[in-house]
């Protein structure tokens, strides 16, 4: 069993602080020193995890799965498409070590901005929508994610909504 990290109960920000690109660009450039991982970036890895989780659910990460993984990890947690597949291979051995998605959401923290756990709802509906449609497990796992992340069932289904617009009826579960 894994031990809590330092990122137990903070909350998480989306975006990559203007701060870590900054540090990340001078030791690219000027030779200084890398960037220490901290919690963002655990919390980062965290959420990387959970998108994971929800595209293995079936037991298979699909190469579509993993396009809009890294299409979406890049535009939140990854400064480029390279940043965005080690990330991607980092959060498949840490959900590989986790035991479930609250243990994930736990490491996230509850109290991030209600703006940003939406976020991450929203592209977790978008990882299980991969493929062209979301079946009713990936449907219940991502559901049970919003409830974990704190969202009543009006807030959940609001956030599925926007996420799955551009689905045909026929390739969503009905809820």
């Amino acid at each position: 069993m894994r031990r809590p990290g330092p990122t137990m109960g903070r909350s998480f920000k989306l975006p990559m602080s203007l701060i870590t690109r900054l540090r990340a660009y001078a030791a690219e450039m000027f030779g200084a020193p890398a960037p220490q991982a901290d919690a963002e970036t655990g919390q980062h890895l965290a959420a990387a995890a959970l998108l994971v989780h929800v595209a293995r659910v079936d037991g298979t990460l699909a190469a579509v799965e993993r396009e809009r993984l890294a299409r979406l990890l890049r535009g939140s947690f990854a400064a480029s498409q390279a940043e965005a597949e080690v990330l991607i291979d980092r959060a498949i051995g840490f959900d590989d070590e986790t035991r479930d998605v609250a243990e994930l959401v736990g490491l996230i923290g509850r109290d991030a901005p209600e703006a940003e756990r939406r976020g991450l709802l929203g592209m977790a509906w978008a990882v299980a929508a991969a493929d062209g449609q979301v079946h009713e497990f990936e449907d219940d796992l991502v559901w049970r994610l919003g409830q974990l992340l704190g969202f009543d069932d009006a807030a959940i289904t609001a956030t599925r909504a926007v996420a799955l617009a551009g689905l045909p009826a026929q390739h969503v579960p009905p809820r």
